[in-house]
């Protein structure tokens, strides 16, 4: 995993995001090392809008955010090899198994002994009996699986997720909590958006609680609580 220096890995100030116009009120934030900031709030108030902000795949409606120490390029090669993510969009090579998935995404960021990291990251997201199927023939659940061992199997700085409990079953649920932890505790740092209570209360350094009206830091186990209020 990089490292990043002492600044924070996100910095937002006054950001609005939203496509033309904003969906929410404006948002102040910073994600250090070691932190994992959970974006919480009912449906429709922003929380993947920000995550797609914060990837680079839409211009701020006003405000700023900065990655890195700098405005979010997702074309440079910094930002690339810093930030992984999770976004929940079904996007494959359809003519890739899950495994060469899985060893493109490898190699294209330099991981040592490739092969033997992939064939790990299939056990543990449950794939390995799946490992030569293509895309279209896994389900639902398995896709997202793979989506999130493709995150995981990348070096990186910072680590977005939206929503990465959605399609998971309990044990999986449980196990990607875990992870989460390792991340923290290793010196990632993790903005994601979730409805998911229990992970909220596992894995959060700090909440940010999104409503139409306003935006609140929250401490995690006051965050877990909100979630469960939705």
């Amino acid at each position: 995993m990089t490292r990043a220096a002492a600044q924070p890995l996100v910095r937002a100030a006054g950001l609005a995001v939203g496509y033309g116009a904003a969906v929410c009120p404006p948002l102040t934030f910073t994600v250090r090392a070691g932190q994992v900031l959970a974006v919480v709030g009912a449906n429709g108030t922003g929380k993947s809008t920000l995550l797609r902000t914060v990837a680079g795949q839409l211009e701020p409606v006003k405000g700023r955010v900065e990655v890195l120490g700098r405005p979010v390029d997702e074309r440079s090669a910094e930002f690339r090899a810093a930030v992984a993510a999770d976004l929940g969009d079904d996007v494959f090579f359809p003519a890739l198994t899950a495994r060469e998935h899985l060893l493109l995404t490898c190699l294209g960021h330099g991981v040592a002994e490739a092969p033997d990291v992939v064939e790990d990251l299939l056990e543990e997201f449950g794939l390995t009996a799946r490992a030569d199927a293509l895309p279209q023939a896994l389900s639902s659940g398995q896709r997202r699986r793979l989506l999130l061992a493709a995150a995981f199997s990348r070096p990186r700085s910072l680590l977005l997720l939206d929503e990465p409990e959605q399609r998971l079953d309990t044990r999986m649920r449980a196990h990607l909590a875990g992870r989460l932890v390792e991340e923290r505790e290793s010196g990632g740092a993790v903005l994601l958006a979730t409805h998911d209570p229990g992970l909220v209360a596992r894995v959060a350094t700090a909440v940010l609680l999104i409503t139409e009206e306003a935006v609140r830091l929250l401490a995690a186990a006051d965050g877990a609580d909100a979630v469960a209020r939705l």
